[in-house]
């Protein structure tokens, strides 16, 4: 059998992630398979259940757009969804039309480093398409040292999460920090999917508990503000809201962090102003080439 294309895989996997009363079905019983069947979802979309097995198996990866319009409807996709669908089926189409994978950054523009230094009480940090944390400002450094998540240089946010033992204890909602991980690295993958950075922390991460699973599912969709629980060893809980604002360099993210309650607001700001130092060392690296 001919192996599933990205477009083959991900479009299974959004449809095994659905269930029949999501899309209007009445569910007759116990299915042997997870989600819905290649029937209905053939059905929803108007086309052949055979052009459907075909396209998921990776045996045509040259749909139409009005077919690829069909299924993203009948598979209920969200507008970050549907433009993944969008890129892997550019990419299945031709790759050699797609912008080319610029090698991942490791710093930032210094209008991005100036603008960091500004937020002298609010913590901040710039994470790049897999997770790779490439700069931050003091206030941050000052509330994530004692998590342990600057340890290790370059500081991986996916590889913290599912390979440093702390993690479950920092995150009150682990699995939700884990589900982000994920999708931040899936919506990375048709772009940077072949750089080695990316394949080495990959398959470093299919090694790790509750990691492969996940990374079945194909989620590509990323909260862009919202709140997160941490629990802090120095200070206890720490209630945030996030902001996450995108920048113009390669797909390069700017995170706020502000407290959500009065109880962290006393928190973090006692971090911020009395917490542990970080080493010049370790924010030289934040320094743009």
């Amino acid at each position: 059998m001919t192996e599933p294309s990205d477009l083959g895989a991900f479009l299974r996997a959004r449809r095994e992630a659905l269930h029949p009363a999501d899309v209007g079905l009445v569910d007759h019983g116990r299915r042997r398979t997870p989600g819905l069947r290649r029937e209905e979802v053939a059905a929803l979309a108007g086309v052949s259940i055979d052009y459907l097995i075909r396209l998921e198996q990776g045996r045509d990866v040259n749909p139409s757009v009005s077919v690829l319009v069909a299924l993203a409807s009948a598979l209920r996709l969200g507008d970050e969804e549907r433009t993944h669908l969008a890129k892997l089926a550019a990419i299945a189409h031709s790759r050699d039309l797609c912008p080319e994978a610029t090698p991942l950054a490791d710093a930032v523009s210094p209008g991005v480093r100036h603008l960091l230094d500004d937020l002298v009480s609010t913590p901040a940090f710039v994470v790049g398409p897999i997770g790779d944390v490439v700069a931050w400002n003091e206030a941050w450094a000052r509330v994530v040292v004692a998590f342990g998540m600057l340890d290790v240089v370059p500081a991986n946010l996916a590889r913290y999460v599912f390979t440093d033992p702390r993690a479950r204890q920092v995150y009150a909602d682990w699995d939700t920090a884990a589900d982000e991980q994920v999708a931040r690295l899936r919506a990375a993958e048709p772009r940077w999917g072949a750089e080695p950075a990316f394949v080495v922390l990959r398959d470093e991460l299919l090694e790790a508990d509750e990691f492969p699973s996940r990374w079945s599912t194909h989620p590509v969709a990323e909260k862009r503000r919202g709140e997160k629980q941490l629990v802090h060893p120095d200070v206890g809980e720490l209630r945030v809201a996030y902001e996450v604002l995108l920048l113009a360099d390669d797909e390069q993210q700017l995170v706020t962090w502000r407290a959500a309650d009065e109880g962290s607001n006393v928190r973090l700001a006692t971090l911020v102003r009395d917490g542990q130092p970080v080493s010049p060392a370790k924010l030289s690296v934040v320094v743009n080439r």
